[in-house]
C-alpha cells in the first residue's frame, strides 16, 4: 500500500507521527516520507533517529497555506495529525486552537486538492462526539471539513476520510506520564477527577496500523472508529502507584466524566464491522457510495436505532494484567 509512495504527515514530530514513521520505515519502502511540523528542535532530534534516504523534514505550520502547498507537491498520501489538543489550554487560548485545528484543516484540504494528493486521512478524537469543550468542537468542525471535501472536489480523484479514536496510552501530555512522574517523586496521593471516570484507550501501534489499514478500505467520506477497550482512570492510577490514595479534584474546564465515539444522534449513519465502526456522511455526494461495504470487501451492518459507543457502556475493558502489560511496553 505504501511502497514507492510519497507520504506526508502533518504534526509529524508528535507521538503519533514518530510511531507512524517507525512503522512505515520498518514495514514498507516509501519513495519519500515527509515530516511536516513547526518545531525545529523536535525535527532535529527525530532526524538523529530516522536517517533513511527517503526521509524529508519540512519546517512549517498548517496555518501557512503557501508552505503546505509547497510541501505537498508530488505527494500521494497525506496523514493530518497536527493539532492543538490540550483541553484546558484550548479553553484559555480559544483562537489559537481555532487557527490550527479549523483553519489549518481547511488549508490541508485546499493544498491537497491543489497539488493532486490522492488520499487524505485526518486524525480525530473521541472529544469530537457531542463536544463540550473547545478542542472537541474544533475537531468536530475539522471532521466535517474533511468529510465535505469529498463533495466539493469536483472531478478531482482525491479521497478524504477521518479516523477517530480515544486516548493514546503514554502519549505526550496524557495522564500516564503525569501519574508516573508523581509516583517517581514519591507522591502518596494522586489527583483524580472522579473515581468513576472512564476513557477509551488505544496503543500507538494499534492507532498507526488502523490508519494505514483504512488507506486500503476507504471510499472517502467515512469516519473510521476502531473497537477498543475502556479503562477506569482510578484503575490506571492504582496500576501505576498501588499504594497511593486518591484526592478527588472534580472535573476541569471542558472535561467529561465519560467519552463517546458514536453518539445516539449518529446511530442512523453508523455501520458495525468485525473490529471497527464507520460513520457515513450526513450529506449526499455526487456519486452514491455503499458504506456498508469497504474497498477491502468487508461487510458491515447498521447499528441499532439508539446505539451509542461510549467508554462507560463499552463491553470491552482493560484488565489489571493488561494495564500492567501496556505500562511495561512504555
Amino acid at each position: 500500500m505504501l511502497n514507492n509512495k510519497s507520504i506526508l504527515i502533518t504534526g509529524g514530530t508528535g507521538s503519533f507521527g514518530k510511531k507512524f514513521v517507525e512503522i512505515v520505515l520498518r514495514e514498507y519502502k516509501p519513495k519519500r516520507l515527509i515530516v511536516y511540523s513547526r518545531d525545529e528542535l523536535k525535527q532535529y532530534e527525530m532526524a538523529q533517529v530516522f536517517k533513511q534516504n527517503c526521509m524529508r523534514y519540512f519546517l512549517g505550520d498548517v496555518r501557512d497555506y503557501a508552505r503546505l502547498e509547497s510541501a505537498l507537491r508530488d505527494v500521494d498520501i497525506c496523514i493530518h495529525a497536527a493539532a492543538l489538543k490540550h483541553v484546558p489550554i484550548a479553553e484559555y487560548n480559544p483562537m489559537e486552537c481555532i487557527k490550527t485545528n479549523i483553519h489549518g484543516a481547511s488549508n490541508v484540504i485546499d493544498a491537497c486538492l491543489k497539488t493532486g494528493v490522492k488520499q487524505v486521512i485526518a486524525l480525530s478524537t473521541d472529544k469530537a462526539a457531542n463536544p463540550i469543550n473547545l478542542y472537541g468542537a474544533t475537531k468536530l468542525c475539522s471532521d466535517k471539513l474533511f468529510v465535505s471535501a469529498n463533495n466539493i472536489k469536483g472531478s478531482n480523484p482525491a479521497k478524504f476520510s477521518v479516523v477517530r479514536y480515544g486516548n493514546v496510552i503514554g502519549s505526550r501530555g496524557s495522564v500516564v506520564p503525569f501519574f508516573r512522574k508523581l509516583a517517581s517523586e514519591g507522591a502518596t496521593e494522586l489527583p483524580i477527577t472522579d473515581t468513576e471516570m472512564t476513557r477509551f484507550f488505544i496503543s500507538l501501534d494499534m492507532g498507526v496500523k488502523f490508519v494505514i489499514k483504512n488507506l486500503e478500505r476507504m471510499h472517502g467520506g467515512e469516519i473510521f472508529i476502531p473497537k477498543i477497550k475502556s479503562i477506569k482512570i482510578a484503575d490506571l492510577a492504582h496500576a501505576i502507584a498501588p499504594n497511593a490514595t486518591f484526592k478527588i479534584i472534580g472535573k476541569r474546564a471542558g472535561e467529561k466524566l465519560h467519552e463517546v465515539m458514536i453518539s445516539e444522534d449518529d446511530a442512523h449513519l453508523s455501520y458495525e464491522f468485525n473490529d471497527f465502526f464507520i460513520i457515513s456522511p450526513s450529506i449526499m455526494f455526487q456519486k452514491p457510495i455503499d458504506y456498508s461495504l469497504t474497498l477491502l470487501h468487508e461487510k458491515g451492518k447498521r447499528v441499532a436505532q439508539h446505539f451509542t459507543y461510549a467508554s462507560n457502556t463499552n463491553t470491552q475493558w482493560l484488565s489489571k494484567t493488561e494495564i500492567l502489560k501496556e505500562l511495561e511496553k512504555l
